[in-house]
């Protein structure tokens, strides 16, 4: 099986998107032939400082491999450096429907965000991201629920480019991320993000004495029973949902660990628990940042492998299209 995703280089990685996405990518490619791009081409949708989007690709890979990406097990390459990936964009372009994109919640969300910036890349984004997977005729693309709708309007462009040409795509599939969504730490009922303030997020190379600081801080509520209600307690029922994530352990038998014994005790375990659980990302970070030179050995071979299937599946789309 071909796994395929991305992430944009943006913001500091954090907890969240350690467990929601990069986690299982780590377990996918212990089995599975895996491909990940550092998505660089997505990031210039919204409006980013040109001379900064170099460090946060550079940034961006030193994370993922310092998280547990191997690049001996996997693909990593940056997306803007395979060329069929725009080729292919424009090609695919041809043959969807302007209403189509139109009524994606991505596009219609960044625009209200941006509204100086509604660009016809950001209209097009779901082509390059359809690109992206077809191109490395990929089986299943790991996704949160907010990118599926992505991914179902690629399998019908492969269907249409299917129907119309010739068999060329596979038809990919969802693979929904396993695990609790992991929410901010200053308001337990919005997801945790990386564009917010630090303060609600746990980065993965956070220093001991933040972690503490954010952990003890995070809101709970003012009663002392450490029990999991995401709708009566969202702010407990979050830490314990973290603690249970890093820890291996049950939510229940951690709310029997911490029966009665009041929500100081049990922040002071889960910063102690962070701290030891994300130091080989401290360190690992460290060491990479001294030899640049080896991060950009990964990049380039992943470049070169990436773009040989990509190669290949160029080939016969324009054939099939009448461009070869």
């Amino acid at each position: 099986m071909r796994i395929f995703s991305g992430i944009r280089p943006s913001g500091e990685l954090h907890i969240g998107n350690y467990l929601g996405a990069i986690k299982q990518w780590i377990e996918l490619q212990e089995k599975e032939e895996c491909v990940f791009c550092i998505a660089d081409l997505h990031a210039t949708t919204t409006p980013y400082q040109p001379n900064q989007l170099s460090k946060a690709v550079f940034a961006t890979a030193v994370t993922y491999i310092s998280a547990g990406l191997d690049p001996e097990k996997c693909i990593l390459f940056v997306q803007s450096k395979v060329k069929e990936h725009t080729e292919l964009t424009w090609l695919l372009g041809t043959i969807t429907p302007v209403g189509d994109l139109k009524r994606m919640t991505q596009f219609k969300e960044k625009s209200k965000e941006h509204p100086q910036y509604v660009n016809a890349g950001l209209l097009n984004y779901p082509l390059l991201m359809a690109s992206d997977i077809l191109l490395y005729q990929t089986d299943l693309v790991p996704v949160g629920k907010d990118q599926s709708q992505h991914v179902e309007l690629t399998r019908e462009i492969a269907r249409r480019f299917n129907k119309k040409f010739g068999e060329t795509f596979k038809i990919p599939k969802v693979l929904l991320s396993k695990g609790e969504k992991i929410m901010s730490l200053k308001n337990p009922t919005k997801k945790m993000s990386k564009t917010d303030n630090p303060q609600t997020y746990i980065g993965l190379f956070d220093k001991p004495e933040a972690i503490k600081k954010k952990i003890y801080s995070a809101k709970t509520d003012s009663e002392k029973e450490i029990k999991f209600d995401v709708k009566r307690k969202p702010g407990i029922s979050n830490l314990l949902a973290i603690y249970s994530l890093f820890s291996g352990f049950p939510i229940k038998e951690i709310e029997k660990e911490f029966k009665e014994k009041g929500y100081q005790v049990f922040k002071e375990k889960l910063a102690q628990l962070l701290i030891e659980k994300l130091e080989p990302f401290r360190r690992k970070k460290k060491e990479l940042e001294l030899h640049p030179d080896y991060l950009e050995k990964v990049l380039e071979d992943g470049r070169k492998r990436a773009q040989a299937i990509a190669q290949q599946t160029m080939e016969k789309v324009r054939k099939k299209m009448g461009l070869f």
